[in-house]
């Protein structure tokens, strides 16, 4: 379930990036650093969150498990690897057929993170940030501190593209409607999967 779950997500992050419409808040972060940093978007994606790690590794073991190393070695080269499979076949899609891109990876994207999340072998380095920090700070909710992080990760994308000399309409490609349809959509769409889907979170002992 987490090897597959990852795949599809990563898949999905190559379908968002192709349709060009915005992306969900870290991947907004990811393009911007992308825009500085002209690397590979897979390896670029392995050193920020390895970056990431460590800070877990530090404040908070419990939250890393095989599932977030499946998440920071594999996704970033899934999504790289997607968007340049689908230019070859369609290297210029107009409107309606980026809208189809969006959405389907919109649904897709949250059965795969619903099986990420229900596998319960460890969260994604980003996503372990939001509930360190809440659980440390307990006047934090984690909705709040999720909130936070991603808005710094759209603030940090946008000013990282415009460093990079990118005009804000350029930006949009990154940050624009997928991101606000993401930080809305994602988190119930994911929690209806979730309830479908086998969980084999821990059991509280008796």
């Amino acid at each position: 379930m987490s090897v597959l779950g990852v795949l599809i997500c990563g898949a999905c992050v190559g379908l968002f990036r192709t349709a060009a419409l915005g992306v969900d808040p870290f991947q907004s972060l990811m393009s911007g650093l992308n825009a500085v940093f002209p690397i590979s978007f897979g390896t670029l994606y392995v050193i920020v969150n390895a970056v990431l790690l460590l800070f877990s590794l530090l404040l908070d073991r419990s939250r890393i498990g095989i599932a977030t190393l499946i998440n920071l070695t594999v996704l970033g080269y899934i999504a790289e690897y997607t968007q340049k499979a689908i230019a070859l076949v369609l290297p210029a899609p107009n409107l309606p057929a980026r809208l189809i891109f969006l959405f389907f990876g919109l649904g897709i994207m949250c059965f795969g993170s619903a099986m990420y999340m229900n596998a319960n072998l460890g969260v994604s380095t980003y996503d372990a940030i939001a509930l360190i920090v809440s659980e440390r700070q307990k006047k934090l909710p984690f909705r709040l501190c999720r909130i936070l992080t991603d808005l710094l990760c759209v603030l940090g994308g946008c000013a990282l593209f415009r460093s990079a000399g990118w005009s804000w309409r350029a930006i949009t490609a990154a940050v624009g409607p997928a991101t606000v349809v993401t930080a809305f959509f994602m988190e119930p769409l994911i929690s209806f999967f979730a309830g479908k889907l086998p969980n084999y979170r821990a059991q509280p002992r008796r």
